[in-house]
């Protein structure tokens, strides 16, 4: 005798229907549990039930030969086909797909076929059934509605054959389905009537509203057989993957999404609650004070009674999200949208994430990492081994991307290693250390959020770092990262997003911050495949606006803020360096460095650093260099300051004064006139400075301030009773040498 079929037509990822649909499950104890979804997949479905898959999650599908072409079908805890899934799992039901396989639609999508949930339909009915309905009880929106009818109502009523009836009248007026959704109905007739033969008793139908009427009538099996027949098939794999609230969203482009998830967890979290509201509030005022934010007591209770009397003038059960947030915004945002709007995306869309059990079968990332090694023949060991790169070679070049695309993933397989010269970067050639590990695997599914290849993966990833990174320099950094591994649309996205915030940023130090890794795209781009030449108007943009503020921001620095502009400073220079900018750019630079010399208020530190760079750049001669040296060493200066210009000017390149000899006779001179006390406060800073230098360079240097390889032309000095006055010189040098390990 075949069992008898009860349809329940319900919303993706409504809280409500799921409510009433476990509701329904307890009270018809359905042998077989039948859901909307890819028939192939049925075999992974009582996963869900598993305690350590933890949603929202995905079931997704894509081709064996290539990832690319792929689907997903997301699951929430509020999702009814979640719930449906794991109340059959508790109560020992039988548990299927009954959708058209996957094998069958990935094998009939093609690229200028449109995503599943964004076709569009010519039939207004067809292509939004809930709107429509929505729009005839006098609703804007067809969320609105169906919140207030199903998701929020306390007492919805006989919600099932309702949602059948209004289904079937919407039906009668439309145009019938045609191709792939007249087949996904057929199939779904075919799988509940082949389940109705082999199971005797209760049958359970989960599925989308909109499809009802066509799976409660009754066709000829013969016709449903026909139409399938002849249809095209892929080779596919299934799997579980982990997935993320804001991927629920509607706003994220899913079809079928919800526009506050944040808002469906809470409904099913509270349902039965009669607290429901304040529990809201409560989220909403403690995300307020972890940003900041005062927030009373009183005023939540205000902005409850407000959320109570706008649903009552709105004629609603009960106060949903846009009450909610109107009242947020009147009672605790001071009427100022823009505050709410900062904290609206964590609390209405959230940041859960999912996770999936250790016995998922595997998941296309691992495919696609399995063919990108045996295409670069990389193969994942255990053990550490070394590995040169040499990018101008195909096979170099697809190795290097490889391995820069799975960092990108936080897959550290191959660690960039410095080259002898303490670079990396720059050069044709990189070396890597590789050593597989096994967790590496987990964190690839983990990052299937992202996309279902390495490189959709990685893109995405990148892309979303981007539009959330504040800092020019991280933002130029990860642009730089996207070059790297020859990822394209990464770059673009990203130098986008560069320029647009490049060009509305007046912090130095952020500017500053952004010209190294900039300079690294500029400079090194042809290493690469993937052009930077959409960038060559951005980087003079950023070194003229930094030379601008780089005299204001200078000053009245604290000892800590000076350090960090000077480093800062240092590497930016290296930057500008490095790269061919033209002349008007490049005098602009040097004459935001002179103007630190004489600007009142720079630190001298930063004072020393400028100076170095215009030394250094041929831009401060000889003469000039030493008469400043001399000017900022001289007695009249405090040690303080004459230690933070000789610190800036010195450190990291002490070795000018081997073969300096105006530089050296300055900071003779300044050496020897400080006394005692002060020359052993300022022996760290000293120490700090010759740190870089070896045995053969302190020596070097000690031969040319004694003149001990000059043999003709040395000027003597008599000194007034130099007898006397040299025990005690000795006795000092041989202190200073034995301290430095010369003696």
């Amino acid at each position: 005798m075949a069992g008898k079929v009860s349809l329940f037509g319900i919303r993706h990822h409504g809280p409500g229907s799921a409510q009433r649909l476990v509701e329904a499950l307890d009270a018809l104890q359905p042998r077989i549990v039948l859901i909307e979804g890819p028939a192939d997949a049925s075999d992974l479905l009582p996963m869900l039930g598993d305690p350590a898959m933890v949603p929202p999650v995905a079931l997704l599908s894509y081709v064996e030969a290539d990832p690319a072409r792929v689907s997903f079908a997301p699951f929430a805890e509020y999702s009814p086909e979640y719930q449906a899934a794991c109340w059959a799992v508790r109560h020992g039901a039988a548990l299927r797909f009954i959708d058209l396989p996957a094998a069958d639609v990935l094998a009939a999508r093609n690229d200028a076929e449109p995503e599943e949930g964004e076709a569009a339909a010519v039939d207004p009915v067809t292509c939004d059934p809930i709107g429509t309905l929505a729009r005839l009880a006098g609703y804007e929106d067809g969320e609105s509605w169906w919140s207030d009818v199903i998701e929020e109502n306390p007492a919805p009523g006989p919600v099932f054959a309702a949602v059948a009836d209004a289904m079937a009248a919407l039906r009668a007026g439309a145009a019938p389905p045609g191709g792939h959704e007249a087949a996904r109905e057929a199939h779904m007739r075919l799988e509940i009537a082949k389940a109705a033969k082999e199971y005797e008793g209760p049958i359970a139908v989960v599925c989308g509203a909109w499809h009802v009427p066509a799976l409660a009538e009754r066709r000829p099996l013969a016709a449903d057989r026909a139409l399938l027949k002849g249809r095209p098939r892929a080779k596919v794999c299934i799997t579980w993957a982990p997935w993320t609230a804001p991927r629920l969203a509607r706003s994220s482009g899913y079809g079928a999404g919800v526009v506050a998830p944040g808002w469906c967890a809470h409904l099913w979290n509270t349902r039965g609650r009669a607290d429901g509201t304040v529990i809201w509030l409560a989220r909403i005022v403690h995300a307020m004070r972890e940003e900041g934010h005062f927030v009373s007591v009183a005023s939540a209770i205000e902005a409850q009674r407000l959320a109570v009397a706008l649903a009552a003038l709105r004629d609603r059960p009960r106060p949903g999200f846009a009450e909610l947030a109107d009242a947020v915004i009147s009672c605790l945002c001071e009427g100022q949208r823009t505050r709410w709007d900062s904290m609206a995306a964590t609390v209405l869309v959230g940041v859960d994430v999912g996770a999936i059990p250790a016995s998922v079968p595997r998941a296309p990332l691992l495919e696609d990492l399995q063919r990108q090694q045996k295409a670069t023949r990389l193969k994942p060991e255990a053990l550490e081994r070394s590995l040169a790169v040499d990018l101008r070679s195909d096979s170099g070049l697809a190795r290097s991307m490889l391995l820069h695309r799975l960092n990108v993933l936080d897959v550290g397989w191959g660690r960039l290693q410095a080259s002898r010269q303490g670079r990396n970067r720059g050069t044709f050639r990189e070396n890597w250390l590789l050593c597989w590990q096994p967790e590496f695997a987990v964190q690839l599914v983990e990052n299937l959020v992202h996309g279902a290849t390495i490189e959709e993966a990685a893109t995405t990833r990148l892309m979303v770092a981007m539009r959330r990174e504040a800092g020019l320099g991280p933002l130029a950094e990860l642009v730089r990262q996207a070059m790297v591994a020859d990822l394209g649309r990464a770059v673009t996205f990203g130098a986008g997003v560069l320029a647009d915030r490049a060009a509305l940023t007046t912090n130095c130090q952020d500017l500053l911050a952004a010209i190294p890794p900039m300079a690294e795209i500029m400079r090194y781009g042809e290493a690469r495949t993937t052009t930077a030449a959409h960038l060559d108007g951005v980087m003079p943009q950023m070194v003229v606006r930094a030379a601008l503020a780089l005299p204001y921001d200078a000053r009245n620095l604290d000892a800590g803020a000076a350090q960090n502009l000077r480093q800062a400073l240092i590497a930016a220079d290296r930057g500008i360096a490095l790269v061919q900018l033209e002349e008007g750019v490049m005098a602009q630079w040097r004459q935001a460095l002179r103007n630190l010399l004489e600007t009142e208020g720079v630190t001298r530190l930063l004072t020393g650093t400028a100076a170095r760079m215009l030394y250094e750049s041929d831009e401060l001669g000889a003469d000039a260099t030493a008469g400043l040296m001399a000017r900022m060493l001289s007695p009249g200066t405090p040690v303080a300051q004459a230690a933070g210009f000789f610190e800036g000017f010195f450190d990291n390149a002490g070795q000018r004064l081997i073969h300096d000899e105006g530089l050296r006779k300055a900071v003779d001179g300044w050496l020897a006139m400080l006394d005692e006390e002060a020359f052993m406060n300022s022996l760290p800073l000293f120490r700090r400075v010759f740190s870089g230098f070896d045995r053969n360079e302190r020596r070097h240097l000690l031969d040319t301030l004694f003149a001990r390889h000059e043999k003709k032309g040395q000027d003597f000095v008599q000194i007034a009773q130099a007898g006397r006055l040299w025990p005690a010189h000795e006795a000092r040098v041989l202190a200073l040498l034995d301290a430095g390990g010369l003696t």
